[in-house]
């Protein structure tokens, strides 16, 4: 029985060994993380105990929690291991799948075949690993979400505490970042179509409330105001900025100082209105932390939007259309895509050496041969496309199409009852950076987990656990239903 175990789930274990070993690799060659613009301020939020005034925190409670190890080399290896346990439940999620679609048995090394193909998107691109290596938020967050989901689709018939579970990791998503608020909505669009039930509905729901609500206080007690950012609509303001045209839009004389500018070509106008010269944040007292800012800020994007709607639409449709082109491009600067990949020289500044030492050792960027050159080679040779993710997004809906012999309504039961939570998850990370800020590949990693689950309830047939009228427990997923006993019996 054991060696049969290690036999089906031998392609995945290949998998996760050069996954760990691509990891540990990266912390050999790089012992520090790779900073970006937003770091320091997740640092110090972390050292000060403070929630940031432009982004939530949530993040920053992981990194407080690690200071007492005084190292940054210990805070990249617990980034690896989240980036790992997130291929590894989808793995799972995957090998649940399957085996509730044959729940007999005898199909246990095609089911853990696909898992592991499944999970390699995941597990092995370097960009997926350049991100968790980063001190971003990034890859903490899609570990979470992905929880919730899985506390979703771990039986057909949710319970209460499964709900709460969902709800607790989807609230502590949503504090990591707030790309994790609307989400919510999904998650409760797909419990509905799966009849989960109204006590998993309402677990979820209430518990969801509990990490939100504890950081509108927290954000109260340091700056008198519940909510999550002094700056969220600073953001929707930098999206507006794309298209908005002040001939159009003809705003109030106060409000004319926000018509967006943009001297630089090279680099986008969202990342022009906020953060160059051109800025009219820079004319405003308390630039974009600033409450006068922020409601200017507010006001235009709304005017924008409602005068320029067409363009609006046109503008995310296009940015998310970007997340599946074939080669990544110099955008939205012609540095800040690099940032996403593994460096070939060390960088470093004065703000970021002051805010490191207050929290550790070994902030300082280091490059470390041979295992830093080893890893320039993988970043060379191992990448996604953005075009796979396409596929995979693809796959999933006419995946459920072709499982329901292409009959519509049959095909909407069985996505609803699986995919559809995974798949409109992955949708909806591409969709709302593209709506509310700018496009950023940053944002495009994320969603691969939830495109290969997606992809994998889209296209294996709907099994025990997915009857309305089942109260299946993980044990069940496992094991052949009674029914099938029954008849199994009658034919001997």
């Amino acid at each position: 029985m054991r060696a049969r175990f290690l036999l089906v789930h031998l392609p995945f274990g290949c998998v996760l060994a050069a996954a760990v070993a691509v990891r540990a690799v990266a912390v050999m060659g790089y012992p520090a993380p790779m900073w970006f613009g937003d770091s320091p301020g997740y640092l110090t939020a972390a050292i000060e105990l403070e929630p940031s005034k432009t982004r939530p925190s949530g993040y920053s409670l992981l990194l407080w929690t690690l200071k007492p190890f005084h190292s940054f080399t210990v805070l990249v290896s617990v980034q690896h291991v989240v980036g790992v346990l997130t291929g590894v439940l989808v793995y799972v999620l995957v090998w649940r799948a399957g085996r509730a679609a044959w729940p007999g048995g005898g199909r246990e090394w095609p089911v853990g075949v696909f898992g592991a193909l499944l999970a390699a998107p995941v597990l092995l691109p370097v960009h997926q690993i350049a991100l968790e290596h980063m001190l971003m938020s990034d890859s903490l967050f899609a570990f979470l979400l992905l929880a919730a989901v899985a506390a979703v689709l771990w039986r057909r018939r949710m319970t209460w505490w499964l709900g709460a579970l969902a709800g607790l990791f989807a609230g502590c998503a949503a504090v990591t970042r707030t790309a994790g608020l609307p989400l919510i909505v999904v998650i409760l669009g797909a419990m509905l179509l799966r009849r989960a039930g109204w006590r998993a509905c309402v677990a979820v729901a209430v518990v969801f409330v509990v990490p939100i609500g504890g950081y509108l206080f927290w954000f109260h007690s340091a700056y008198g105001e519940y909510k999550m950012a002094k700056a969220e609509q600073v953001w929707l303001y930098g999206r507006t900025a794309t298209f908005a045209d002040c001939r159009v839009i003809r705003p109030r004389p106060e409000l004319a100082i926000m018509c967006p500018k943009r001297s630089n070509p090279t680099v986008s106008r969202p990342f022009a209105a906020l953060w160059t010269g051109d800025s009219p944040f820079r004319d405003i007292p308390g630039w974009i932390y600033g409450e006068r800012g922020n409601e200017l800020a507010g006001e235009f994007a709304r005017e924008a939007i409602k005068a320029q709607p067409g363009d609006y639409a046109k503008v995310v449709v296009h940015d998310t259309f970007r997340a599946f082109e074939w080669k990544r491009e110099p955008y939205p600067t012609p540095w800040t895509w690099r940032q996403y990949e593994f460096p070939e020289g060390e960088a470093w500044g004065y703000e970021q050496a002051e805010i490191a030492a207050r929290y550790g050792s070994g902030g300082r960027t280091r490059v470390v041969d041979p295992w830093a050159g080893w890893i320039l080679k993988y970043q060379d040779r191992v990448v996604l496309p953005g075009t796979f993710l396409g596929v995979l997004l693809l796959g999933g809906l006419f995946g459920a199409l072709l499982g329901a012999r292409w009959r519509p309504i049959r095909a909407v039961r069985h996505w609803g009852t699986g995919a559809l939570l995974p798949w409109g998850t992955s949708l909806a990370l591409l969709v709302i950076p593209a709506a509310v800020a700018d496009f950023d590949y940053r944002y495009v990693a994320p969603a691969v987990p939830f495109a290969c689950v997606a992809l994998a309830l889209a296209v294996l047939p709907r099994g025990q656990d997915d009857a309305p009228n089942t109260r299946s427990t993980v044990r069940d997923a496992a094991l052949p239903s009674s029914s099938g006993q029954n008849r199994a019996a009658k034919s001997r």
